[in-house]
């Protein structure tokens, strides 16, 4: 059990506790404290995932269970607070049923990908770590729903940021499923070079 590694338990041992905040009894914990509480526990998960994959790459602690547990903890955290969010009433399910849906997709694709020996193909791109960006930055605003001048609320900024997410999100799964639809192409054969044939002057 590496620090990396005990990080990442810890991010996914967090999210029951983000969840719960959001339900508790108001007598126990006001809507606005728990909504600037769960908003920090999601504030501080991001920063462990990047914290535990830095931490692994410096100190060389990377292991292929850590490869596997450490996209899947990020998996859970964020959806399970954007289903959260749909009951909130502060996004619309079909931005949830996009990003959801996705992650199931890419990651069947992955796991195809990895039984015919062509994982690489369907390593993460740059468009998926942006679009993990926008989640990221998307989803604390969302939680808090909090006035930042007169008509402008904390809302007005992250519901623009999610459905950016949400485009990307698809953008994303087209590039990954063009690039396993190529890799899993069978490959064409060369013609094969007919000799030249001269003729003696």
């Amino acid at each position: 059990m590496s620090i990396p590694m005990i990080l990442t338990w810890a991010r996914i041992a967090l999210i029951p506790v983000l969840l719960a905040t959001l339900y508790l009894p108001e007598d126990m914990l006001t809507s606005r404290v728990a909504q600037i509480v769960a908003a920090g526990i999601f504030v501080l998960c991001a920063l462990t995932d990047w914290l535990d994959g830095y931490l692994a790459r410096t100190w060389r602690q990377t292991s292929a269970f850590g490869a596997f547990l450490d996209p899947v903890a990020d998996k859970l955290l964020i959806c399970a607070t954007l289903i959260v969010l749909v009951h909130m009433a502060r996004i619309h399910p079909i931005v949830c049923v996009v990003i959801i849906g996705r992650e199931i997709a890419v990651s069947a694709l992955r796991e195809w990908m990895a039984q015919i020996g062509k994982a690489k193909t369907v390593s993460v791109a740059w468009i998926g770590k942006l679009k993990t960006a926008c989640q990221m930055v998307a989803i604390p605003f969302l939680l808090v729903d909090f006035h930042i001048t007169a008509k402008l609320t904390t809302v007005h900024i992250g519901g623009p940021l999610i459905w950016v997410a949400a485009v990307l999100t698809v953008w994303s799964m087209v590039v990954y499923i063009r690039a396993a639809y190529l890799a899993s192409m069978p490959p064409v054969p060369r013609a094969a070079s007919r000799p030249v044939s001269r003729t003696l002057a």
